[in-house]
């Protein structure tokens, strides 16, 4: 059956909303972007690029094709190459060579332009002159924001909600214990965290109760456009990861924390908690240790997603989905 989308009316006198985006462009990191581009009243100011799915090299090709398939007006700087510490592990071996895997059509080749190689002064910059307290979504490991933070502690409190895809309350996906963003660079998280940053965890727990099915995709290609087919084999190709038949549904990472952030209050609920990242142990490197017992056992550094509104924020997503599509 055709998608049916249900488009926010337009209201000009809705102040404008900024956010910048810090992320390690895989499928559902674009699902994320466009998630924010195509809800209003929320603009993209500017996207920082880190290596985490795939190498840099590859997360930039895969940026930079977005913004010319997208139309995408916003700068684009490139970032972190590698974690703070060891070496650079990717999510490859399950997303592709370039994290987008395709059940059809990918990007086009055309890109767009690159605004620097130097992502975190780029940052810098834009948190230093923001008139108030920033939007930061962060999409993946957390290196950029880290070094920004270690390198200017004073730019903590510019930034009014850190929205991080990654983490786990519970068991992880890239190992046993750890979710694949927070295994990348545990250091960072910790980093981030010690620097005091408003951090909202949205992980494995939280994204798991949102789901995308094969379904989904033939309701977008159902759209008729270029745009709608390419995102439909993206989309399908995302969701045959759970597998290859298309027949389970998906989990709904990057764009539930991308929907979190731009939609009402209540589809995705968080509690206060105490999160500490491990990066000693053999087995447990990448976990996230959240304390609920605030303020008994721990002072609370941050507030983790709990309980998410299925239908609301799927809904959220494949609207911005069908708009950007068309």
């Amino acid at each position: 059956m055709p998608f049916t989308e249900h488009m926010p009316p337009a209201d000009a006198s809705r102040e404008m909303k900024r956010a910048w985006i810090d992320t390690d462009m895989g499928f559902d990191d674009l699902a994320a972007v466009l998630t924010v581009t195509q809800t209003l009243p929320w603009r993209v100011d500017g996207m920082s690029l880190v290596a985490g799915n795939a190498p840099l090299e590859v997360v930039v090709d895969n940026a930079l094709r977005s913004a010319a398939f997208f139309d995408w007006d916003f700068p684009i700087h490139a970032g972190s190459a590698g974690p703070l510490a060891g070496e650079l592990v990717t999510a490859q071996a399950i997303l592709g060579a370039d994290a987008m895997a395709s059940a059809g059509r990918s990007l086009p080749r055309a890109r767009g332009p690159l605004a620097s190689s130097d992502a975190v002064a780029a940052l810098i910059d834009y948190l230093s002159a923001a008139t108030e307290p920033a939007a930061v979504l962060a999409l993946g490991p957390l290196t950029n924001i880290a070094i920004v933070l270690q390198t200017r502690p004073d730019l903590a409190t510019r930034i009014g909600q850190l929205m991080w895809m990654g983490g786990s309350a519970g068991p992880g996906n890239h190992t046993a214990a750890a979710e694949f963003n927070a295994a990348v660079d545990p250091e960072a998280i910790n980093a981030v965290l010690d620097a005091g940053a408003a951090l909202r965890m949205v992980g494995l727990d939280a994204c798991r109760q949102v789901r995308v099915h094969a379904s989904d995709a033939e309701a977008l290609r159902a759209i008729g456009s270029d745009k709608a087919d390419v995102l439909a084999d993206l989309l399908l190709g995302y969701v045959r990861i759970a597998s290859p038949a298309g027949a389970l549904p998906m989990s709904l990472y990057d764009p539930t924390a991308a929907a979190a952030l731009v939609a009402p209050e209540g589809l995705l609920r968080f509690r206060p908690a105490h999160v500490v990242a491990e990066c000693k142990g053999e087995h447990t490197r990448g976990m996230t240790v959240v304390e609920w017992r605030v303020p008994k056992r721990a002072e609370a550094n941050a507030q983790v997603a709990s309980v998410a509104d299925e239908a609301g924020l799927r809904r959220v997503v494949l609207d911005a989905l069908a708009r950007a599509a068309r």
